[in-house]
């Protein structure tokens, strides 16, 4: 189903070449969110020398293997010598030399299914053209096989007892969970004082930004031993459609955030933000404009003094901030405060990009979608692709000039994308892939024709118009959000995180989203990647 809401990114493009600035690299930037590569170019070097050995070795071996195969078909059915073979059983030793082959080829498959299990990490990062290698020659080797047992088989069953499971599941070794290391998770306590509040502003982009926001909001708040303000739906987004704001609260087992309607009513109707320190300081302090201060005040919400920041920071320019920083600067005696959107703010990247986030809590997750979208999307998944599927995030809308701004480009033509796809569920052994997108039909039409693998057209499935017959999205009727563009992008997001293997946009905070679930739910995969990660469209058109 198409989503307008994905022109959330349209802000992110004072982001990616900040933050490229920041690491004084010329690569395409990510997100603060972002699974970061693993390993630098120079071990990928030695890594891929290695895993090329492994690879022209295990080719070799099926090679070797081929003619042991040819000569043992051929030696117990002729002689090479002048030998009376009369005497001998023919039946029974052609049987016995094909047993002998199945047993050498079924040491080879495992052998390679085990070469990919131990290094499936290190070649996944290294060369996908080593594991292409070692896949294929698992499958020259199934065929030999294949070819071995079909004369004894009798409808699906085999004589020979050797089942192929273990090789078919080759491809959970190549696209198997990352282990996440959470027993070296750092984490920060969030025991906040009830009468200290921190109130959350998130003015860039759309939900998934304002998403990454409230999640460092979360973190200064824990930081500052304070109680965090979730905004209005008439200053902000209505929150509480898409997330379980009470749910934290459950996490931590305390209450650390309160709707704005909770704070009013702590405060007896009198809301008023103290102090405004703000993180940022240009172009506009706090990255808050008269308009949206004039909002606040139309809530009633009072404001002291004027909005000051305590250090020069730039959004296009971020800094990188401790959390020492951060407490010296921002801790203060005043009850409620207001930094500002921080959506920029690059603090603490390794311990906010840990699974689960910087703070200790008991769910995998603080922010995750509500129970309605979860269920709605367990309920589609069931219904349409089942427990093996990848999840496409095509990302078409503004994103040319976007993408064509950057260096390399990440807008790559359908033809293009369609291969990178096709290679993708080639490796995961997917039957399906989920499309979530805002492309126009003639995209999506051609790239569904496009999406091939061993001569079969892979499905693309989005999620279908409203249809009385279906009961999958019966929940979201029911509660009357069938129509919310923003719980709608939360469905997407959710099954996108659900999936076996996901293709992200490269540059979109969307697919950011989904990588950070995915992190903290444990879903992701060895295979998760960017569209055509690592290539160059293969035409660009020019500057306007």
């Amino acid at each position: 189903m198409d989503r307008n809401s994905s022109d959330e990114d349209e802000d992110h493009r004072n982001l990616i070449p900040a933050i490229a600035r920041a690491n004084g690299s010329g690569r395409s930037p990510r997100s603060t969110l972002q699974i970061e590569e693993t390993l630098s170019r120079s071990r990928n070097h030695s890594r891929i020398s290695l895993n090329k050995r492994y690879a022209i070795a295990a080719v070799s071996l099926t090679l070797l293997l081929l003619g042991v195969f040819f000569f043992l078909l051929t030696d117990t059915r002729r002689s090479f010598f002048s030998v009376d073979l009369s005497s001998f059983n023919k039946l029974d030793d052609a049987k016995e030399s094909e047993l002998r082959a199945l047993y050498l080829l079924k040491q080879q498959q495992l052998a390679l299914v085990s070469l990919l299990n131990h290094n499936s990490s290190n070649a996944i990062e290294s060369s996908s053209l080593v594991i292409d290698n070692v896949k294929s020659a698992i499958s020259l080797s199934k065929q030999i096989e294949e070819t071995l047992l079909s004369p004894h088989r009798t409808g699906n069953s085999s004589v020979s007892g050797l089942g192929t499971s273990d090789i078919d599941s080759s491809s959970s070794y190549l696209c198997k969970k990352v282990d996440q290391n959470l027993s070296e998770r750092r984490t920060v306590e969030w025991k906040p004082k009830p009468d200290k509040f921190l109130f959350a502003i998130c003015l860039s982009g759309q939900m998934s930004n304002h998403l990454i926001c409230l999640e460092k909001h979360m973190f200064f708040a824990a930081l500052l031993d304070r109680v965090l303000v979730i905004p209005s739906p008439k200053f902000d987004y209505q929150y509480d459609r898409v997330i379980d704001i009470d749910r934290i609260n459950t996490c931590l087992g305390r209450t650390v955030v309160v709707s704005f309607d909770q704070f009013k009513e702590k405060k007896k109707n009198v809301a008023r933000i103290d102090r405004f320190i703000c993180y940022f300081s240009s172009p506009q302090t706090c990255y808050v404009d008269d308009e949206h201060v004039e909002k606040l005040k139309g809530l009633g919400v009072l404001i002291g003094g004027k909005l000051e920041s305590p250090w020069s920071e730039d959004i296009k320019k971020p800094s990188k901030r401790s959390s020492g920083e951060v407490v010296e600067k921002f801790k203060c005696e005043d009850g409620v405060i207001a930094i500002g959107d921080v959506f920029y703010a690059y603090l603490e990247r390794d311990w906010v990009m840990q699974p689960g986030g910087p703070i200790n809590h008991k769910c995998k997750t603080l922010i995750e979608p509500s129970r309605l979208i979860l269920l709605t999307a367990q309920r589609f998944i069931q219904t349409f692709l089942g427990k093996n599927f990848i999840a496409l995030h095509l990302r078409r809308h503004g994103f040319l000039k976007f993408c064509n701004a950057k260096s390399p480009s990440c807008f790559y033509p359908i033809p293009q994308a369609a291969g990178c796809i096709s290679r993708i569920v080639e490796r995961a052994n997917a039957p399906v892939v989920y499309l979530s997108t805002d492309a126009a039909e003639s995209e999506t039409g051609l790239l569904q024709s496009l999406v091939v693998v061993d001569g079969k057209v892979v499905p693309l499935v989005k999620r279908p118009p409203r249809n009385s017959a279906e009961k999958w999205d019966s929940l979201l009727y029911r509660h009357g959000i069938e129509d919310d563009s923003q719980v709608d992008a939360m469905l997407d997001k959710t099954i996108c995180a659900m999936s076996s293997v996901f293709i992200g946009a490269s540059g979109s905070t969307f697919t950011e989203d989904i990588l950070r679930l995915r992190k903290d739910w444990g879903t992701s995969s060895m295979c998760d990647e960017y569209l055509c990660r690592g290539e160059e469209p293969n035409f660009i058109a020019e500057d306007e």
